[in-house]
């Protein structure tokens, strides 16, 4: 005999105040869907006089309808308990006791409230941070990403660009070696013209109202585009001088411009640049966070449902060995897998190599081969040969009797 379909019911009863606002038992205030639907019954029963509003939750299914007063006010299931969840998107945010806040300023709380609906799942990060993220750059704030290289800066500089729907311009400062001509732009000759200044495209991105201006890889900067963004960042400044130009012009900052650059700062990241103290001042930090290895499991499995679980779980596994090692005591390495590795180990799995093959070419080559049997990649040689399946038909990854000088048999 088939089992009968359990079914999880939670129902709320809401008294419209308005033809567009309903109050829970708690003194909770909640805008009204935006459906036609829900506005046509909200409206009704607050018209009526004698109706409260009905939302049922059936299996992660909502809907709403329309029911005597008497529910709210007498039935059994009045709720006056914590915040309801398929609720938290419409709750009112409401000023402090004798404080009136603008309209302005309320509908701004509202969106940071609810943002986190914006975070895509592929971006993990945590809700608070997001928040702290998004309020800043509504606040028109210089931000500054920061976080191990792979951890996901400039994926949530991006997120945040897409999600807010602000135009929005893209500079790699750590690969250009004329920041002059990349921030501010350059002299050019012809025959017809003569001299002549031609802007760069970031002169017309400063002066692009509520603009998101993404300044990637700002620790591998050249020193001279730290000095050329020191006033365009400076709140009491805000303004780029076109000293190329003539009678060198003054660009302002356009109202609601908000910069967001990644940086990875730490002894670590020997490429990059010591930035200046009065350069970081300028910014608000949002530190962005490795993943654990749940963390690291559910990324990898959502951006490769088809690949064998235990594999995912593997490759997460020898991600997390390694940054385990790197925070111990007397760490054995100078650097960990980060995720933009992991995700690039599970993509080669999914196209046909094994996780032998896919370490070989992806990890081996971060860690140094100097020192033989002690060296970096001897030891995260060991650290994948642990999750390589013993019924493997590939030689072991490494036999420390073969080893000779540097070299490592594989």
């Amino acid at each position: 005999m088939a089992k009968a379909k359990i079914t999880t019911t939670k129902k709320i009863y809401l008294q419209p105040i308005s033809t567009t606002k309903l109050v829970d038992g708690k003194g909770n205030e909640f805008k009204c869907p935006k459906d036609n639907v829900s506005k046509e019954r909200v409206s009704r029963a607050f018209k009526e006089g004698d109706r409260a509003v009905k939302i049922m939750d059936k299996d992660g299914v909502l809907t709403m309808g329309t029911v005597d007063i008497k529910y709210f006010n007498e039935g059994p299931n009045v709720y006056k308990g914590d915040d309801w969840e398929g609720l938290n998107t419409l709750k009112i945010n409401k000023a402090p006791t004798g404080v009136a806040l603008p309209d302005e300023q309320l509908e701004l709380m509202q969106f940071i409230a609810t943002s986190s609906d914006l975070k895509p799942k592929s971006l993990f990060m945590q809700d608070t941070k997001w928040k702290f993220l998004v309020r800043s750059a509504m606040r028109g704030k210089n931000i500054m990403m920061t976080g191990p290289a792979g951890c996901g800066k400039t994926m949530a500089a991006k997120t945040l660009t897409n999600s807010l729907d602000r135009p929005h311009y893209y500079f790699n400062l750590g690969a250009t070696q004329d920041p002059r001509a990349t921030l501010i732009g350059n002299t050019h000759f012809n025959k017809e013209d003569g001299t002549f200044f031609s802007e760069a495209l970031f002169v017309k991105a400063i002066q692009t109202e509520g603009a998101i201006i993404l300044l990637d890889e700002l620790s591998r900067a050249h020193p001279e585009a730290h000095n050329i963004l020191m006033t365009v960042l400076d709140e009491g400044q805000r303004y780029l001088r076109l000293d190329e130009a003539d009678g060198a012009p003054t660009i302002k900052v356009a109202k609601g411009v908000t910069f967001v650059a990644t940086a990875n700062i730490g002894n670590e990241y020997t490429a990059t640049r010591v930035m200046d103290r009065a350069l970081l001042d300028r910014f608000i930090i949002v530190e962005m966070d490795v993943l654990n290895h749940e963390e690291e499991v559910d990324l990898l499995s959502m951006l490769f449902p088809l690949v064998d679980i235990k594999q995912i779980d593997s490759v997460a596994a020898i991600v997390n060995d390694t940054r385990k090692e790197l925070n111990s005591e007397m760490p054995r390495i100078s650097t960990h897998i980060s995720t933009r590795s992991s995700v690039e180990m599970v993509s080669l799995i999914y196209d046909g190599f094994t996780l032998a093959e896919a370490a070989e070419v992806t990890v081996y080559p971060l860690f140094d081969n100097a020192g033989g049997i002690d060296s970096e990649r001897t030891f995260i040689k060991q650290v994948v040969q642990k999750y390589i399946p013993s019924d493997s038909t590939d030689e072991d990854l490494f036999n420390t009797e073969d080893v000779d000088g540097d070299t490592v048999e594989i």
